[in-house]
């Protein structure tokens, strides 16, 4: 079994930065693939950026350019650094395992965090 434990979420004004943090616990998440999703009230559980096991990562279209992703495999960790904050990111964020080798998708995902608030201001 994987824990993830989400972390850095907060209040931020529009054109703000926050760093968000996941540790991984119970076993290693080596191999696998590490994946931040959103969920907006009322609205699905939505994609928003994975990394695989050798760095490679890939992002929601809305994102690219403002947040990026990366881990720590000693740490067992992954970060999702957001930059230029908009409203439309606000949200619950969540942190997810999968043993794909990358994955955009929740049903791909076995290990789910609790998620962190993320609210941006106009």
């Amino acid at each position: 079994q994987v824990q993830l434990v989400e972390s850095g979420g907060g209040l931020v004004q529009a054109g703000g930065s926050l760093r968000l943090s996941c540790a991984a616990s119970g076993r290693t998440v080596s191999g696998y693939a590490m994946g931040w999703f959103r969920q907006a009230p009322g609205k699905d559980r939505e994609f928003v950026a994975a990394i695989n096991w050798f760095g490679d990562s890939t992002y929601q279209d809305s994102v690219k350019g403002r947040f990026t992703i990366s881990r720590d495999n000693a740490k067992n960790t992954v970060a999702l650094q957001m930059n230029s904050l908009k409203p439309e990111d606000t949200g619950v964020y969540y942190c997810a395992a999968t043993l794909r080798i990358i994955a955009t998708t929740p049903a791909e995902y076995a290990y789910w965090g609790q998620g962190t608030q993320v609210t941006v201001s106009s």
